[in-house]
C-alpha cells in the first residue's frame, strides 16, 4: 500500500492530516504515549479552569511539562474595578495530566493589575 494512504487504503483529504489525537497510542493503564503539545495544554488549561471559576482566564503566564502532563499558571480577572489598573488579578496553578484534563488547581496570588513583581 502506498504511504500516503490510510489504513482503509483511502487517501486522506486534501489540506487534512492526522492530528496529535488521531495518532496518539494507549499504554497498558489507558494512558497516552505521545505528550500533548505545550500550546494545546495551555487551551486545556484555561478551558477548564474557566468551567470550574465561571471567570474567563486572561492568560498563562507559564506552562511547563511534568513526569504525569502539565503545569500551568493562568491569570484571572476576580474583581473588576474602575480604573483597571486597579482590578484584583489572580494567579492559579493548574495540574493536568497527560492528556490535558484538570487534575487540581490552587490560587497561588492575588494582586492588583497595576501591581509588577520586583524580583532580585
Amino acid at each position: 500500500m502506498p504511504a500516503d494512504r490510510d489504513d482503509d487504503g483511502a487517501r486522506p483529504r486534501k489540506g487534512t492530516h492526522r492530528g496529535a489525537e488521531e495518532s496518539r497510542v494507549r499504554d497498558e493503564r489507558g494512558r497516552s504515549s505521545q505528550r500533548l503539545s505545550a500550546p494545546r495544554a495551555m487551551l486545556s488549561a484555561m478551558q477548564q479552569l474557566k468551567e470550574l471559576l465561571g471567570k474567563a482566564p486572561e492568560s498563562v503566564s507559564a506552562v511547563r511539562p511534568t513526569e504525569d502532563g502539565w503545569e500551568a499558571e493562568v491569570e484571572v480577572l476576580e474583581i473588576e474595578r474602575i480604573p483597571e489598573t486597579t482590578s484584583v488579578m489572580a494567579s492559579y496553578r493548574v495540574t493536568l495530566d497527560a492528556d490535558g484534563e484538570l487534575m487540581a488547581y490552587e490560587r497561588i496570588r492575588r494582586y492588583t493589575r497595576a501591581q509588577v513583581d520586583r524580583r532580585g
